[in-house]
């Protein structure tokens, strides 16, 4: 059994994903890997052919939410990068190190997103 804070916030993103319009998954897994270790791997193909990734690692430590690891990308129907979010420790000299976006301007340091605020991102990117 998954400790509280980890249940809700599967339950939190399940949520969010279910309110998405236009779309299907063609991959939604949650792997409970110990009582205080979780992976998602969720795959969103949208009607206008966008796609978007999100994939993460996450624990409860010390009664907090961590990400070990996460990435999220989105790309339109012609499989162009739209942007991508993760932690890969690969630009040591940004700011909010191992923290990034990647996009068609380049890579900028930035925080984590929340899954709310990736998802709205999202909407407003196929909007227009």
């Amino acid at each position: 059994m998954l400790p509280e804070k980890l249940s809700l916030y599967l339950n939190e993103v399940e949520s969010i994903l279910k309110s998405l319009k236009d779309c299907y998954f063609e991959k939604y897994e949650e792997e409970i890997l110990t009582p205080n270790r979780i992976n998602l791997r969720i795959r969103i193909r949208f009607l206008k052919g966008y796609l978007l990734e999100l994939n993460e690692a996450v624990i409860l430590e010390k009664g907090e939410l961590q990400n070990l690891s996460y990435r999220y990308h989105f790309q339109d129907g012609n499989n162009k990068l739209i942007f991508r979010y993760d932690n890969t420790p690969h630009f040591s000299d940004l700011e909010n190190f191992p923290n990034h976006k990647h996009d068609s301007s380049g890579v900028i340091g930035i925080n984590k997103p929340l899954i709310t605020e990736l998802v709205a991102s999202v909407i407003k990117q196929m909007e227009g």
